[in-house]
Formats: structure tokens, C-alpha cells, sequence
């Protein structure tokens, strides 16, 4: 295959020789994930892509934090990633930024990127010396065609590596509370692909095997062939009233279980508008979905909740979100980017003031710019505005001395005055733009301030998508007065208005000024004012 056959974005996937481009992914990613995969990878004695190999890698059923460590390495440190349709963003957003990904997944109404195409593809990419991973979905050797690309390429002498994924098969059923098998139930499970059941006796599958297999049936690709499915299964002795389900987008957010019995199952699925992807479940076991749903015990539940954080910290936050059963929606309203500006000396400085999360990081990247490091800051008490922040410097290796209770800046002057600090120089680290009460009350006292704005806060846009998802939010988590004002003017004209329809959570008192100034009423404020109280206030507002 040549470049020069593949199509523009903008037109339809192809068929034949035709691929959607490789997708730039410059900018995409988490701060830090190299980094962290690096350090995990060092632990387990994990390598990294090898020039020349292709790696068989499995996806996972859909949640992100199923996929393997090996995976998640390999994804990172590859020069291509060539993925199906329904990987997680979550892990493409792995690769590094000058990888090429390429989508060459399959759709069910034909749109496709051939399979013999796929394969030439891997194989001239590794004869240039490009690791490349292939990253399918569940298992590569569970009906995802693993096998025949494999043979493909040792044939044409190309080394490759399969690494195991969680198949959908048995991730899909645990996350929906279905045991594929059980001591008291089935003491077997069969696997058989959905895809191809029709009327033609060329189909080959062997119904009555099927209808007498003494356990658990599990079929892939089934939505379309249910009626079909159903109706073999009775026919040849199943019991109409066996327990069955479907399990759409199982593991992942918008999971969703349809439960009936064998013979029911296909007018239920119909009233309910069950779509692909979506696993078909036959047997005694499907029964204990009600009884068995753990995701129903979390105390979040299937609620949507927006979080407007920016980058890493966002992720924590929708991390611990998603852990209690929420639909965490990552909408970062706005972004920080360095002002260039440079870092003041810290010399005869007695009190370091840091202002938030952000700046704690803007800190920490100013002294390793400059080529020094935690010795900088010997000699000054370091003051962090709040719990927050003092986190953010822990995880910089920065002890803050002076942490008050209430999280704003006038907390901290009571806890300056409240510790006896008299100093004669303060360097103070905050936003462009920030507030001037710290600064203009130490001068005051006669203090020596130097202002260190390392950051600056800027607006991110947002998409149509990302407004519905606002507007249909059960909460929205604001962590500054920033985030605030940057939704309000994404929302257009009647912003406030609409602010005021939605249930918002604030993580402190600053921000939920910038709330109410908009005539907006906090439906909490977080206590702690910390990424962990924000997450306890919407416990409290929607569990």
C-alpha cells in the first residue's frame, strides 16, 4: 500500500487500499504519564516497543484501566499504533506525541478498512524499522483475528509479539455481576462468535451442541443475529425460560444490561434499542445479574458529573469519580500554559508563598529550568494557600510549612499572623493576573515582595459536544474562579443562566464567590477544599 492512496479525513472511511490517514497526536496525553509508565515499567522489568517487531496487543473490553501494563507500555513507547474503532481514547492518548495511529477498525455496515490491507500495512512498516502495535479490542486471539495477521506476518518474516488482553467474554460479565461460571450453576463456559448466524446452512453452527452444552453461553457480535439466536437455541431443546441478558458497552461508562429469558430476550432487547458493541449471555448464571450488580452498590452510580479541571489533576479527580460509579465527563474549561517569565531570586527570601496546584507545578518546573533544585528554597518557610497545593508540593518533594485552615488567601495571612512571621522579603507564586491581596498586605507591613507569575490561566473552547454534556451534567465540579468564568463565556450570552440551572459543586470559598457574583448558588462547597472534598461534597449532593 502507498501513501498516496490513502483518503483526506473529511471523506468517507474507505475499503479496499484506501486507510484513514495516521492521525497527528501531537498535544494529546496526560503531563507525567511517561514518566510514571517509565517507573512501573522499571519495576515489573518491562521493555519498550522494539524497532522492526509488531505487537499483537490487547485492548480490553472497554474500560482504560483493564488494558495490561505491558500494553500500556508498549502503546507508549511505539512509533505506530494501528487501532480498532472502540479502543479508549484513555490509551492512544498514551502514545507519544510524534507516533502515528492509525484507524483501521471495522464497522458493521461495511465501511472498513480491508483486513489484507491491514496486514500489508504492519508488514511494511516493521520492514522500515518502526515498532508497531497493533491494539485491538479484548483479546488479539478471541474472534479479533489475531491469529490470521500473526501468521501473516511470520510469513513474511517479520518478528511479532502477542500480548493478552481481557476479553470482553469475561470482563463484559463480571462488570455486569454475571459469573460466566459458578460451583451451583455452570460448570463450563463456551465462547462462540454471533457474527454469521443467518438462514444459510453454510452458517455452521451446530445448534444442537450449542442447546445441550451443559453451561454458559456467551456469543460475540450477536445484536443483529438475537432473533436467529433464540429462536436455533429453542428449537433445538434450550429452555425458552433459561435467564439471558445483553450487556452493551460493557465495562465502560455507559455500560447497560437488558435482562429477560432465552425466549423473550430478542422483543426486549428491540423495545429497549440495544445496539453494538454488545455481548449475548445465555444460561442459569444470567439470572444473578440483579442480585450480584456491584456497580449499583457505588455510591455514584450512573450519575454524570462534569469536572472542569485541567489536564493531570483532572484525570486524578474523574479517576476517584469514576471508582464510586460515576460517568466522569473530562470538560478542562481551561488550561495552563508559562509565562516565560523568569523565576525571582529566592535569596534572603524568608516566605515563599504558593497560590494553588498550578503554581506548586510552575514552581517546581522554574527551578529545574534554571538548574537548581529543593536547596533553592533553603531558609524560606514555604506557605501553601491550602490543602490542595500542599499536596501538589508534597508530590514535588516540597514539606509546606504553613498550611491554613481556610483555603483562600485571606486564610493565609491569618495563619502568617496567627505563626509570628515577620519577614523582610516574600516571594509570592501565583497566576498572571492573580490577586493582589497577599502582595499589597505584606508591602504593607513593609515587606519586600516580589511577585513570581510562572503561569497563566487561559480559556479552552468548547464544542457543542461539550456544552450538551454540561447542560445534561448531575453536577459540575469547579476547582477555581477561573474555570468558572471560562464556562460562563463558552455558554454564550445567557452563560449565568444556564450556570444557574446546573448543580455546581465548588472546591473553596474563592470559587464560590466567583459563583454567586454570577448570581449563581453553590449546591456545595467543598470541606476540605481539596480535590478529596470535592469529591465527598458530590457524594453528599447526588449518592
Amino acid at each position: 500500500m502507498s501513501d498516496g492512496g490513502m483518503l483526506d479525513r473529511s471523506e468517507p472511511r474507505g475499503t479496499g487500499k484506501h486507510f484513514v490517514p495516521p492521525k497527528s497526536h501531537a498535544g494529546h496525553g496526560r503531563p507525567g504519564t511517561q514518566n510514571r509508565l517509565d517507573e512501573l515499567a522499571a519495576s515489573l522489568r518491562l521493555g519498550q516497543a522494539e524497532p522492526g517487531v509488531v505487537y499483537l496487543v490487547g485492548a480490553g473490553p472497554g474500560d482504560p484501566g483493564l488494558v495490561t501494563v505491558r500494553a500500556a507500555r508498549l502503546v507508549a513507547t511505539a512509533d505506530v499504533v494501528l487501532h480498532d474503532l472502540l479502543v479508549a481514547q484513555e490509551l492512544l492518548d498514551l502514545a507519544r506525541p510524534e507516533a502515528e495511529l492509525y484507524d483501521v477498525g471495522k464497522v458493521g455496515d461495511g465501511r472498513h478498512v480491508a483486513q489484507e490491507d491491514t496486514n500489508a500495512l504492519m508488514v511494511r512498516l516493521a520492514q522500515e524499522g518502526r515498532s508497531v502495535v497493533r491494539l485491538k479490542g479484548g483479546d488479539p486471539f478471541v474472534f479479533g483475528r489475531g491469529g490470521e495477521e500473526l501468521a501473516e506476518l511470520l510469513e513474511a518474516g517479520v518478528r511479532a509479539e502477542v500480548v493478552a488482553g481481557v476479553t470482553s467474554g469475561t470482563g463484559a460479565l463480571a462488570a455486569a455481576g454475571i459469573p460466566a461460571t459458578h460451583r451451583l450453576l455452570a460448570s463450563a463456559v463456551a465462547f462462540v462468535t454471533g457474527h454469521g448466524h443467518d438462514e444459510k446452512p453454510e452458517s455452521g453452527r451446530d445448534w444442537g451442541s450449542l442447546a445441550h452444552f451443559p453451561g454458559t453461553l456467551v456469543f460475540y457480535m450477536a445484536v443483529k443475529a438475537l432473533p436467529i439466536v433464540s429462536r436455533e437455541l429453542i428449537a433445538h431443546g434450550r429452555s425458552p425460560d433459561e435467564p439471558a441478558a445483553v450487556i452493551e458497552r460493557g465495562t465502560s461508562d455507559e455500560q447497560r444490561v437488558t435482562r429477560a429469558t432465552l425466549a423473550e430476550l430478542p422483543k426486549v432487547a428491540r423495545a429497549a434499542r440495544v445496539r453494538a458493541p454488545a455481548l449475548v449471555v445465555v444460561g442459569d448464571v444470567a439470572g444473578l445479574g440483579g442480585e450480584l450488580d456491584w456497580r449499583a452498590m457505588r455510591p455514584l452510580d450512573g450519575k454524570r458529573v462534569v469536572v472542569t479541571r485541567a489536564g493531570d489533576h483532572a484525570a486524578q479527580l474523574a479517576g476517584r469519580l469514576r471508582s464510586l460509579g460515576a460517568i466522569a465527563i473530562e470538560l478542562p474549561a481551561i488550561r495552563t500554559e508559562p509565562t516565560g517569565e523568569p523565576l525571582p531570586s529566592l535569596e534572603g527570601a524568608q516566605l515563599v508563598c504558593v497560590s494553588s496546584p498550578a503554581a506548586a507545578d510552575a514552581l517546581r518546573a522554574a527551578l529545574s529550568a534554571e538548574g537548581k533544585d529543593l536547596r533553592a528554597l533553603a531558609g524560606a518557610k514555604v506557605a501553601a494557600v491550602g490543602p490542595g497545593t500542599a499536596d501538589a508540593l508534597r508530590r514535588h518533594g516540597i514539606t509546606a510549612d504553613l498550611v491554613p485552615t481556610r483555603a483562600v488567601t485571606e486564610g493565609l495571612i491569618e495563619a502568617i499572623d496567627a505563626a509570628g512571621l515577620k519577614p523582610s522579603r516574600a516571594v509570592i507564586v501565583q497566576a498572571k493576573g492573580g490577586r493582589t491581596l497577599l502582595a499589597d498586605t505584606l508591602r504593607g507591613r513593609g515587606v519586600d515582595v516580589a511577585v513570581a507569575a510562572l503561569h497563566e490561566t487561559l480559556p479552552e473552547p468548547l464544542g457543542e459536544r461539550d456544552l450538551s454534556d454540561l447542560r445534561g451534567a448531575d453536577a459540575v465540579l469547579f476547582a477555581s474562579g477561573s474555570a468558572v468564568h471560562a464556562v460562563k463565556d463558552a455558554l454564550g450570552a445567557d452563560g449565568a443562566e444556564v450556570l444557574r440551572t446546573l448543580r455546581c459543586i465548588a472546591i473553596g470559598p474563592t470559587t464560590a464567590t466567583a459563583l454567586t457574583a454570577l448570581g449563581v448558588e453553590p449546591a456545595a462547597v467543598a470541606d476540605p477544599h481539596t480535590p478529596d472534598g470535592l469529591v465527598e461534597a458530590t457524594v453528599g449532593l447526588l449518592g
